[in-house]
């Protein structure tokens, strides 16, 4: 596996570009050395003049056009919905190549990449049709909760329907082994319920009983050590406390709310269950601050951390 992590810049409009710009010129030279941003160079100089650093961007940046740019800040542009595609399109295609490691990236506007024509839910479904997988899973990750989640972009009636026993099954799987590989020997899995207090016997539905169990049963029979459905509303705070290692969030805003929560500005966006590795921000392009040079790039650099220690091949 290649060393060097690449930054795909996300929406020319907002923050990522100074978020990128920002955190690269923190890094010592070696680390620079294996780094490379996924980007427009026009527009990353015009970040790097943003935020005041002193950044030399030469052999730093594979420099991909945009239409009509650099765009105005904070604008919302189906052309720089565009541009963030081919960013990623083009470290993804690196990645399989094996000439970066891990792509690590920026936020990208959700309705710029649809008005140009990208019709994706985000990153990870985008990540999914690009290396051919029918689907991915999204796990935050912060030093004392991790989250990963069974559905994610879909109406709640939909997280519902999409949370089917082989669902939450393959979800349980992808997040035991990312933590091994990350150094657990034998996570604690705990899979939330989807009803208030898992349903209360039928009382409040049967989707705990007919969904979840027969997924956290299947997951047991195959050695991993896991417990649930557990309710959400006590699940949280005993992982937090240290008794799981990672919980199984049957929807969004079930997993996220907790999550930012507690750690707002450091959680780590990962995507399992594809044939390459990404990280990134847990928050979006910002607009309304967009080339004033105040973008908070502290979760850009948990990112890139992340995304070091997969490269180096953690166990």
């Amino acid at each position: 596996m290649s060393d060097i992590i690449g930054i795909t810049m996300g929406d020319p409009a907002g923050v990522g570009p100074e978020i990128a710009i920002k955190a690269v010129a923190e890094m010592d030279l070696a680390e620079r050395a294996r780094t490379r941003i996924y980007g427009n160079l026009a527009t990353l100089e015009k970040a790097r003049v943003a935020v005041g650093a002193a950044l030399d961007l030469a052999g730093l940046v594979v420099d991909l056009p945009i239409e009509g740019g650099p765009l105005p800040w904070g604008k919302l542009d189906p052309r720089g919905g565009d541009a963030a595609f081919r960013f990623i399109e083009t470290a993804v295609r690196d990645a399989e190549a094996g000439v970066i490691g891990c792509i690590v990236t920026a936020p990208i506007n959700k309705e710029a990449l649809n008005l140009a024509g990208h019709h994706y839910d985000g990153h990870t479904g985008m990540l999914a049709a690009l290396t051919g997988q029918k689907s991915a899973f999204m796990l935050l990750a912060s030093e004392r909760l991790k989250v990963i989640h069974v559905s994610t972009h879909v109406s709640l009636k939909t997280a519902i329907d999409r949370a089917t026993p082989e669902r939450i099954l393959a979800t349980i799987r992808a997040g035991n082994e990312h933590l091994k590989r990350i150094g657990y020997d034998r996570p604690r899995v705990a899979v939330a319920g989807i009803n208030p207090h898992c349903g209360e016997s039928g009382l409040f539905g049967s989707e705990d009983d007919d969904q979840v169990v027969p997924a956290v049963a299947m997951a047991k029979a195959e050695g991993i050590d896991v417990v649930g459905p557990i309710s959400a509303d006590t699940v949280y705070y005993r992982a937090y406390s240290g008794a799981f290692d990672l919980v199984v969030a049957q929807y969004h805003d079930q997993g996220h709310i907790p999550i930012k929560l507690v750690a707002f500005d450091t959680a780590v966006n990962v995507s399992l269950g594809l044939p390459i590795d990404r990280t990134s921000v847990d928050h979006g392009t910002a607009f309304d601050i967009a080339g004033t040079g105040r973008a908070n790039h502290v979760n850009m650099k948990s990112a890139i951390a992340y995304a070091r220690r997969l490269v180096a091949g953690a166990k």
